[in-house]
């Protein structure tokens, strides 16, 4: 019988080596660890289209899945918002598995060796995360990379919370942002004639004829195999592969690794397309009335190959005000925030008016907590809110038309007037993402909601968010189908269950800002 490699007892060997310090605190977190990405995988098999799962039956301790083979698994009523490790154990029919990795194996399922073996991984990475953190502390972070770094335990939702393969250890520890190191890119110079470059590229990164890119290290040494010149220390963002420059812009660069879902390498088509939707995204911000500001994209540039190229683009810090925050939504959960139970109600309200207004515009975000964050005064009020990372984001040219609003020059999958994709991008990444992440839980999700869109008109969009299921990714389907492109999505039961919302709406309070 397949058993997937021990990530556990490796990564435990190569930390005794690198970091002995370590070890005894990274076998003490063992056991939240796999609870974590338990409950992760939990949902994903309660809630997923898995086709090898044929029926699932709610019962007084729990749910049962019965499987296609005949066999049953059985584990603790579902909360598809749950962000607490609350699931501990599932039993498949008589055995008891508390590790995510053996469960997926004893299942059998197509392609599920390697997504087991991805699981352990997710695993092992996510006790180190937590070994190295410091003595926790309520004082909130003088500077936007900090926040960044605070976010431990990686995407809220995904069993690859933590899943780093082809990084050592020693790896981990260097670049990982929730390690807090320097990372120092390199720069590779490349001529001129053989690159493709939009926006204003810094002079600080030409070298006479060449072009200067900033590499990641770990791309550097195991995709590029060339280091390139004494590079810029830089601290690493929440994605791994953007980091902060000191006192400067924020430089996304190339890092072909696969990280929970996806491997982080930079296209030539977006690298074309940064100027247009940089400039189209600062015109359609300009009409929420001061609610959203994009980070602007200052430049881009590519050797013609998605393995090395690197896109800087402007810190969100340079929205705030003296003594305000900007906080990604991500970290909201690790920070001690005010106690007044409309806090989260009101931030949601902000979130919401936001995404819908850009939506009916004909612009869907993809607004997840990486994305977006939002600005807080000093006493912790959500102010605004700040988007990064055009990359994915959905523009529906027939929605553009009805406000009088330009197409860009766009090609490619980013163009689509499909209402269905338009809506997936951005409840699925807001509502199941972002806001669901904040809430924590179904409950206090709903009851967020159900205060926040009281004064929001009752747009078609609107209506089918309340009153129909909530799309998310199906993270663990498409880890399981390597042979099916693009994303593939499952169906939350919406927080209000079906059927009409009762909630009165004060359209007054949508400040025409679709009409602006």
């Amino acid at each position: 019988m397949y058993r997937p490699p021990n990530a556990e007892a490796e990564v435990a060997a190569e930390l005794a080596a690198v970091r002995p310090d370590l070890v005894s605190r990274f076998a003490a977190e063992l056991p939240g660890a796999r609870a974590a990405v338990l409950t992760r995988l939990w949902r994903a098999l309660t809630h997923e289209p898995l086709p090898w799962i044929t029926r699932r039956e709610p019962g007084r301790d729990g749910v049962a899945l019965r499987l296609s083979d005949g066999r049953r698994l059985h584990g603790p009523a579902p909360d598809p918002y749950a962000t607490a490790a609350y699931v501990t154990a599932v039993r498949l029919e008589e055995v008891a598995y508390d590790r995510p990795e053996l469960l997926l194996t004893a299942l059998a399922v197509p392609h599920g060796a390697a997504f087991a073996a991805e699981l352990g991984h997710s695993v092992a990475s996510l006790a180190l995360s937590r070994a190295g953190q410091p003595d926790h502390t309520d004082e909130w972070p003088a500077s936007g990379w900090e926040w960044e770094q605070r976010v431990v335990d990686g995407h809220p939702f995904h069993p690859n919370c933590r899943s780093r393969p082809g990084f050592s250890v020693a790896e981990q520890l260097a670049y990982g942002p929730e390690h807090r190191p320097l990372v120092e890119l390199g720069l590779v110079p490349v001529a001129a004639d053989e690159c493709l470059v939009t926006g204003a590229w810094p002079e600080w990164l030409r070298d006479g004829e060449r072009v200067v890119l900033p590499v990641h290290p770990w791309q550097a040494a195991h995709v590029l195999e060339r280091a390139g010149d004494a590079g810029i220390a830089a601290h690493p963002l929440m994605s791994l592969r953007t980091l902060a420059l000191p006192g400067g812009p924020h430089v996304k660069t190339a890092l072909s690794a696969r990280l929970t879902s996806s491997v982080r390498d930079i296209s030539v088509s977006s690298v074309s397309m940064s100027a247009t939707l940089s400039a189209f995204a600062q015109a359609l911000a300009a009409r929420t009335d001061g609610l959203l500001h994009v980070t602007r994209t200052l430049g881009a540039a590519t050797a013609n190959s998605p393995d090395l190229a690197a896109v800087l683009r402007e810190s969100p810090q340079v929205y705030a005000a003296p003594g305000e925050h900007v906080v990604p939504v991500a970290a909201l959960a690790t920070t001690k925030l005010p106690q007044s139970p409309g806090w989260l109600a009101e931030f949601t309200r902000l979130a919401l008016t936001v995404g819908l207004c850009l939506l009916e515009l004909g612009v869907a975000l993809e607004a997840h907590g990486q994305n977006l964050l939002v600005v807080l005064s000093e006493t912790g009020t959500p102010l605004r809110l700040v988007y990064r990372d055009l990359a994915d984001i959905r523009v529906s040219p027939e929605r553009l038309a009805r406000h009088g609003i330009p197409l860009p020059e766009l090609t490619g999958r980013i163009v689509t007037d499909d209402v269905t994709t338009l809506r997936r991008k951005l409840f699925g990444s807001l509502v199941a993402g972002a806001l669901a992440g904040t809430a924590g839980s179904a409950g206090a999700l709903r009851e967020a909601l159900e205060t926040a869109v009281r004064d929001l008109p009752r747009t078609p969009d609107l209506v089918a968010l309340l009153e129909g299921p909530l799309p998310t990714k199906a993270l663990t389907l498409m880890r399981l189908s390597p042979g099916v492109a693009g994303d593939q999505w499952a169906q939350l039961p919406g927080p209000f269950g079906t059927g009409p919302f009762r909630g009165e709406a004060n359209p007054a309070l949508w400040r025409g800002l679709s009409d602006q």
